[in-house]
């Protein structure tokens, strides 16, 4: 095998750093290889993608200690227009990766750039939209898209272009689960067609591993503290101790008692070695927990009737006839395919667009209140953090609507560095804004919003991006909230956060309300699974490969299972 990357006892330090963000790496990667790597937020992942593709030094300056080579190539002594021809990347923040005007066009920008003929170019083109289900955006505008939509688009851009080394920086974090799946998949047949290295930076470790990784490479405090064989991280039990999540199969079964040191095969989970003794260990856990008493339904507080909206004549898909409600200490999640109309319903609900219907608060119209009479009542933290963020330093702008409501000062200061302690920003109350990482902007937003107390609070992918420490923090913070009488809606693709912190799900599929339901009754059946996009959960999966004869009543008693342990541990 031939050593594509290379990095020999390298550190560096940003201009902007008072102290290295990485230290001491040695790191080697084979041509051909997939390789994961994970680690908290923080910890130096994507600082070691930005040395990949040639940011550092070449953009983002500073010290370089040792070497890092990139296909021979000393990432010190070699241009960025170089490093391109070697490694291509899709950004975390696809916005800041879009150049064409339309979908179609920022697809085909590196082949217009590279003078392929434009009958090939439109193929190719063709050929990677119908793979990621773009082939009814390409005249569409990248801006215009929903979250998962322009990951899709990025991640496009990219395959198109073949290079030898393909870096995918969190490309899961905005995906709908069926789409993260396939994803995945083509991620995997991309290297296996073409031979292409492929290192990803990722904290969704179980989506992942659904497809061969070679190997796990663990980063925290921008130092390697792992490279294995997934099987062998996964045995040497280290991912949660740094905030990485394990597979959530995997902790189930330990906890039904079974040794994973002692099997074979970890992942993928359709590998798991089957064989009595850990199918009854798995059905005498089960058959032993007790489910906890359902909560009570609390008085209505937000209804919709018939809500509808449609950007534009020719929408394919509008989202029309929503009818649902809302009740006081509700935990909702919002899930459903991309571009199904969950963002588009909250920005109705909010006021930000005319919506057809009507959407009452405690039996009263909101249709008469402007936006900021709603934000009152509603508080909403947008998927993007730059469309939120106006002020320079973060505790400023997390303490912006308290001032604006002219909270006294003492008190503003005691609320926000609570809710930045529980966020994790507390160590850079004091830093300006444009310091952060995208899923630190992300968190900034939420501790905006959260440091409010409105009655109700929807979040739109609250934890896309964000390391599993800081998810349980929020997402405990926000269940408390939710056990003090407040109201929670939540976008997400997640469905570990729907089963294990939400009480109800609103299901979405092409602009119309297809289910209203509880999570579990949502991730076992299969038909609304597949309409919205979604994929059952693990827990699910497991109890299936092992025969257990209930496998619905395993997943949703382990699903509350892990609802106590998680409150518990951040109690």
């Amino acid at each position: 095998m031939t050593s594509l990357i290379q990095f020999r006892d390298f550190s560096f330090q940003y201009d902007s750093q008072q102290e290295p963000t990485l230290h001491h790496i040695n790191l080697t990667i084979e041509k051909g290889e997939k390789v994961l790597l994970a680690g908290p937020s923080g910890s130096g992942k994507s600082t070691l993608g930005k040395c990949l593709n040639g940011l550092i030094p070449n953009l983002d300056k500073g010290t370089i200690t040792g070497q890092c080579l990139i296909d021979g190539k000393d990432i010190s002594q070699t241009g960025l227009f170089d490093l391109s021809f070697t490694t291509s990347t899709i950004l975390q923040d696809t916005d800041a990766q879009f150049i064409g005007l339309t979908v179609g066009e920022d697809i085909a920008f590196s082949l217009e750039n590279d003078c392929v003929p434009q009958e090939k170019m439109k193929q190719v083109v063709d050929r990677w939209a119908k793979e990621l289900d773009l082939a009814d955006l390409l005249k569409q505008s990248p801006q215009s898209l929903s979250g998962g939509q322009k990951q899709r688009v990025a991640l496009a851009g990219v395959l198109v272009d073949e290079s030898p080394i393909l870096l995918f920086d969190e490309p899961l974090a905005n995906l709908d689960p069926a789409s993260g799946y396939k994803t995945m998949r083509l991620i995997d047949q991309m290297q296996k067609k073409f031979g292409a290295t492929v290192v990803i930076i990722e904290h969704r470790l179980e989506e992942v591993l659904t497809q061969a990784v070679d190997r796990v490479v663990l980063v925290d405090d921008g130092r390697i503290l792992a490279d294995q064989k997934p099987d062998d991280l996964l045995k040497a039990d280290r991912l949660e101790a740094v905030g990485v999540r394990n597979p959530l199969y995997l902790d189930a079964m330990k906890t039904a008692g079974i040794d994973l040191s002692q099997l074979s095969k970890l992942t993928p989970l359709t590998e798991l070695p089957v064989d009595a003794d850990a199918k009854n260990k798995l059905l005498a856990w089960q058959n032993s927990y007790q489910l906890p008493t359902e909560k009570a339904a609390g008085s209505g507080l937000l209804a919709l009737k018939d809500v509808g909206f449609s950007y534009s004549p020719d929408q394919k898909f509008p989202l029309k006839e929503v009818n649902a409600e809302i009740k006081q200490g509700d935990f909702v999640s919002i899930v459903g395919q991309n571009g199904a109309g969950k963002t588009t319903l909250c920005r109705l609900i909010c006021g930000f667009l005319p919506n057809t219907g009507d959407i009452t608060w405690k039996g009263e119209s909101l249709a008469g209140l402007s936006i900021k009479e709603r934000a009152d009542r509603i508080g909403y933290v947008m998927q993007d953090p730059n469309q939120m963020i106006s002020q320079t330093m973060i505790f400023d702008e997390v303490a912006l609507g308290l001032r604006l409501r002219q909270v006294p000062e003492a008190e503003v200061k005691e609320k926000v560095a609570r809710v930045l302690k529980i966020c994790g920003l507390y160590p850079f109350r004091n830093w300006p804004i444009s310091a952060l990482s995208f899923g630190q902007k992300k968190r900034v937003t939420i501790a905006a919003i959260l440091v409010l107390e409105p009655d109700l609070l929807i979040l739109d992918e609250p934890t896309a991006g964000q390391d599993w420490k800081t998810y349980t923090e929020i997402m405990s913070f926000l269940k408390e909230l939710n056990e003090s009488g407040k109201t929670i809606m939540i976008i997400t693709h997640d469905m570990h956060l729907m089963l294990e912190y939400t009480d109800r799900s609103l299901v979405f599929a092409k602009g119309r309300l297809i289910a209203d339901t509880t999570p579990i009754a949502l991730l076992t059946n299969e038909d609304l699974v597949k309409q919205a996009s979604l994929r059952q959960v693990s827990l699910f999966e497991l109890a299936q490969h092992y025969g257990l004869p209930d496998p619905e009543d395993f997943a949703r008693k382990y699903a509350a299972y892990e609802r106590e342990r998680l409150g518990e541990k951040n109690e």
